[in-house]
C-alpha cells in the first residue's frame, strides 16, 4: 500500500485528503475525512475536487467535517526553544594554563608565541 494515495479522478495526480461513499438507498453522497484504507466502493479525492463536488438531482450531500491536523505539542514547542537557545550560546574559550604548556618560549611575534618541546 502506498503511504500517500492519489484523487480518483482521472488524470489528477495529486494527494487524496477526502473520501466519497454513497448510500443508494438514502439518495446520500457522504464526503468525509480520509479513510484509512483505500476501499473498492469509495472515492479518494484530492481538495480541489472534493470542493467541486455535485450529486445527481435529488441526492443530498453531507460533508463531514474535516479534523483539523494536530499541530505541535507544549513539549514540542519548549524542545525547539531549548535546541534554538542552546544553539545561540557562544562556545566556551579553551585557554591552556601556564602550568599545563609543556614546551618553552623561544620566539615572540606580536601576541603570538612559538614554544619549543626541546629540554
Amino acid at each position: 500500500m502506498s503511504p500517500v494515495r492519489r484523487c480518483s479522478r482521472t488524470a489528477c495526480g495529486r494527494s487524496a485528503v477526502m473520501t466519497l461513499t454513497y448510500v443508494y438507498a438514502d439518495q446520500t453522497a457522504v464526503l468525509g475525512p480520509l479513510a484509512t484504507y483505500a476501499e473498492p466502493h469509495a472515492y479518494d479525492l484530492c481538495e480541489t475536487h472534493s470542493e467541486r463536488l455535485s450529486a445527481p438531482r435529488g441526492w443530498d450531500v453531507l460533508r463531514l467535517a474535516q479534523p483539523a491536523p494536530p499541530g505541535p505539542t507544549n513539549d514540542d514547542l519548549l524542545a525547539l526553544a531549548d535546541a534554538v537557545r542552546e544553539a545561540g550560546r557562544p562556545a566556551p574559550v579553551q585557554r591552556s594554563l601556564p602550568e599545563e604548556e609543556t614546551g618553552r618560549e623561544t620566539t615572540r611575534r606580536g601576541h603570538l608565541r612559538v614554544l619549543s618541546t626541546d629540554h
